[in-house]
């Protein structure tokens, strides 16, 4: 059975969601894109130690996301989850507009918290739109992941011009009306998630329900097999976002300090190409969900399109070599190089984040949807880590080899998945 079309072809709730997400992503990315910037330059920390403090955050935030599906399934439920951690967030980016330090990590913990509750579920909210078998699911969630990224585009070009142009606790009061807005809007469309919510709050009934083959915890041996598969693709996308998120962290630094932030005249801002990746999937994600949809059943696997976007990834780290060849001897590089190598890296991102959203919500048994939302999410959370963790050394290595060692592991990543495509799909047990 199919949902009734309402926006674009998909169900109504989906604008809710599209637009409740855009703003959470606009007060995120717009945060970030200059967060590493204003600890180098304001609060005076180190590179080591600037990298480490974003990494912890950026991964928390991620980590906090299997916590806030748990707390969804067992109590709050979904609908509230995703209300309660936008006003967290909200108040998170609020305290960050006060310049003493005690202010700066409070701040950063409200978000962390209020993220965990909210990421995760309105994924969840998103694939409680549609049926079991509603072939529209992955080029709902791609144009779901547009919305994302217009949130990301905007973002960092407001509040990150707002921080480094006139003020930075500017910038962070700039994301908290951001998240605001999301909250309204939410709040507004609720009636068009109800079929949804009912969906998922009939989820737990229908699961409990004894079948042949249950094991431990009231789950089959299929069940446990498509688990086994979501940890294999976590593993792997866990590389992936190590190398996607360095564009907050060890590319920032990059920009800041060896690219020439002019072109044709314009005074440009290191915080600013934090949108160009996000520009990419605005343009490019409406061209892979009518690719999905064309292809149908004929669209390569989840595993092959994860071993693409490492495939990718590895090309584009490839390409920023002889840029930072360039850069290490003293000349200013063009900004282009680093268009360039976003592009390569979204072909990647479009390949595996809507898709992996989707495809938890898939495999994952219907009693612990949020909970392997979470999991999910959880691969972010040591991305974004290793992601921290490689911005230390851009002081102490060489540019071209810190981007050639990101270029192997995600080029030895992709071959691995290439050859795990075929026992994946036996785990994945005829989901696609």
């Amino acid at each position: 059975m199919t949902a009734p079309r309402g926006w674009l072809g998909h169900p109504a709730g989906l604008s809710t969601l599209f637009f409740t997400e855009m703003w959470e992503r606009f007060s995120y990315y717009g945060m970030r894109a200059f967060l590493i910037l204003y600890m180098v330059h304001a609060l005076n920390f180190d590179d080591q130690h600037a990298g480490a403090v974003y990494g912890t955050y950026t991964g928390s935030v991620w980590l906090a996301a299997i916590f806030g599906g748990i707390i969804a399934d067992r109590w709050l439920g979904h609908y509230r989850s995703v209300l309660v951690g936008g006003i967290i967030i909200a108040l998170g980016h609020f305290t960050l507009a006060f310049s003493a330090l005690p202010a700066f990590y409070a701040g950063l913990s409200l978000i962390v918290i209020g993220t965990g509750l909210l990421k995760p579920n309105v994924s969840t909210l998103v694939g409680s739109l549609y049926e079991q078998g509603d072939e529209r699911r992955d080029a709902g969630f791609s144009i779901y992941y547009m919305g994302i990224n217009l949130g990301a585009f905007l973002g960092p070009i407001i509040a990150g011009y707002l921080a480094q142009a006139i003020g930075w606790h500017i910038g962070f009061a700039c994301a908290g009306i951001g998240m605001t807005l999301g909250l309204v809007q939410y709040v507004v469309g609720r009636r068009r998630l109800d079929p949804g919510v009912a969906r998922l709050a009939a989820r737990p009934q229908t699961a409990e329900t004894t079948a042949a083959g249950t094991t431990a915890g009231g789950l089959t041996v299929a069940d446990w097999k498509r688990i086994a598969a979501v940890v294999v693709l976590f593993l792997f996308a866990t590389l992936f976002w190590g190398a996607y998120e360095q564009a907050g962290s060890t590319l920032n630094l990059f920009t800041d300090r060896y690219v020439r932030l002019e072109l044709f005249g314009i005074k440009l801002y290191a915080s600013w190409f934090a949108s160009i990746q996000a520009l990419f999937v605005i343009l490019l994600a409406p061209l892979f969900a009518w690719l999905w949809l064309r292809l149908g059943s004929r669209q390569p696997s989840s595993p092959a399109k994860f071993a693409l976007a490492l495939l990718f990834m590895g090309l584009a780290f490839l390409l920023l070599m002889p840029a930072g060849a360039i850069a290490q001897g003293g000349v200013k590089v063009s900004p282009m190089w680093l268009v360039g190598a976003y592009f390569v890296q979204e072909l990647g991102e479009l390949c595996l984040s809507p898709v992996g959203l989707s495809v938890v919500t898939k495999l994952a048994p219907v009693r612990i949807v949020g909970l392997m939302m979470g999991v999910w999410f959880l691969s972010n959370a040591f991305g974004n880590k290793l992601a921290g963790w490689s911005a230390g050394f851009i002081s102490t290595l060489p540019l071209p080899t810190l981007f050639g060692v990101t270029a192997a592991v995600s080029l030895a990543a992709a071959v691995i998945m290439f050859l795990l495509i075929r026992p994946m799909r036996g785990l994945m047990g005829g989901v696609n």
